[in-house]
């Protein structure tokens, strides 16, 4: 049998799972499961990946990401290895805690965005005696089922700041009352109607209609075989620093000497747009900026607790992100 495909590149949708080694549990209790939430916020933050979907068993967890920068091997490393590590020193054991490396299902936005969602959440249905009640109380279950990003698709008052759940109800009419109810009503269906995620699956990772996947293995795959292309693997682009400077002088109106020499918050987007979209290190960025680099590290510790508590703040950020991702590389 062939390996799965590792594929790679800038704005990738997957689907991604991983489950505990020899099928024993990744959390004992409330506690790792809050620490692994934590964690995968923070690594999210760091890797600036987008998280759409995610529910968390006993065993095994589900994640919907994209990767805007083509980075999911290096997000998904950082993650596990952080969860394990504290998974291991709460419990006093070594070793490894997962059963090998990742699942990832590169997946079609187009055709399976929602599809995918949907059948992350219904997994606390799909195990066990669970799966063999009425669909109304099956239904019960998944709205009070805490350790997934469903309630907040369903109620505001029950979200995840670190989920982002616009792009999922887009299909269901945007991030609105209607949108919202319009994603719990599908759901009701697809509780009756099994979803056909498993069995069209391709190559082992890829999850799309006929289209995608030709370009998929057009582009990633060598023409005369089925090995993956290793310049193609995995595409990681940065864009310059003189480009993130000016969208950032722009968007604050602030100088670029003042974004390098003054202390304050917009000095502190500038470093971590740098080490996220430029790829330069925390040595790089004090250097250009005439500190040392622990104080950037400091310094981007500090613009991500502004960042969820000042919300005019995090619109601002988000706005430079958004505009500096429209840039072509």
């Amino acid at each position: 049998m062939t390996r799965p495909l590792r594929i790679e590149y800038p704005g990738a949708l997957y689907h991604v799972t991983n489950r505990g080694n020899e099928r024993k549990a990744i959390f004992k209790d409330d506690t790792d499961r809050n620490k692994f939430l934590e964690l995968l916020a923070r690594s999210l933050d760091i890797y600036s990946v987008k998280l759409y979907s995610f529910v968390l068993m006993n065993n095994h967890f589900h994640l919907l990401v994209e990767t805007p920068l083509g980075n999911l091997s290096q997000f998904m490393r950082h993650f596990n290895i952080s969860y394990t590590s504290a998974f291991n020193r709460r419990y006093r054991r070594s070793g490894h805690l997962y059963q090998g490396r990742y699942k990832s299902f590169l997946v079609d936005r187009d055709e399976y965005l929602s599809m995918v969602s949907r059948y992350i959440h219904l997994n606390p249905v799909k195990i066990g005696s669970v799966k063999r009640k009425p669909p109304s109380e099956q239904l019960g279950i998944l709205w009070e089922y805490q350790w997934s990003s469903l309630p907040g698709f369903v109620s505001l008052k029950r979200r995840w700041d670190f989920v982002e759940y616009g792009v999922v109800l887009e299909d269901f009419g945007g991030d609105t009352r209607q949108g919202r109810a319009h994603y719990k009503k599908q759901l009701s269906v697809d509780l009756v109607d099994e979803l056909p995620v498993r069995n069209r699956i391709v190559a082992q990772s890829l999850l799309g209609g006929e289209d995608f996947v030709e370009k998929i293995k057009a582009t990633y795959l060598e023409v005369d075989s089925s090995r993956e292309q290793p310049a193609h693997a995995e595409v990681r682009k940065y864009l310059t620093k003189d480009t993130i400077l000016d969208v950032v002088c722009r968007i604050t109106g602030k100088s670029q000497k003042q974004l390098l020499s003054n202390f304050g918050t917009e000095r502190q987007m500038t470093m971590d747009l740098l080490y996220r979209l430029a790829g330069m290190t925390n040595p790089e960025i004090g250097h250009l900026m005439g500190i040392d680099y622990s104080t950037v590290s400091q310094g981007r510790k500090r613009l991500r607790e502004k960042l969820r508590k000042d919300k005019l703040l995090h619109v601002m950020y988000e706005k430079i992100k958004d505009e500096l991702s429209r840039i072509k590389i």
